[in-house]
């Protein structure tokens, strides 16, 4: 059962990752946005979501 959970959560993680970096990777692009907030905001709300998930990445790998 153990094992079960640890894949479950690891598959989670990834879903994770995957959804954070099409987010914000829209969010760059201004394909998604947000009323009433500057595009120039959502850009860079965009990046910070983009790195921060790059950086959960890399220091999961490093973790491990």
């Amino acid at each position: 059962m153990e094992e079960s959970n640890s894949l479950v959560s690891i598959l989670a993680w990834i879903v994770g990752i995957l959804v954070s970096l099409s987010v914000g990777s829209g969010m760059i692009q201004n394909i998604l946005t947000v009323p009433g907030i500057p595009n120039l905001v959502i850009v860079i709300a965009g990046w910070i979501v983009v790195v921060g998930s790059i950086i959960s990445v890399v220091l999961a790998v490093f973790k491990r």
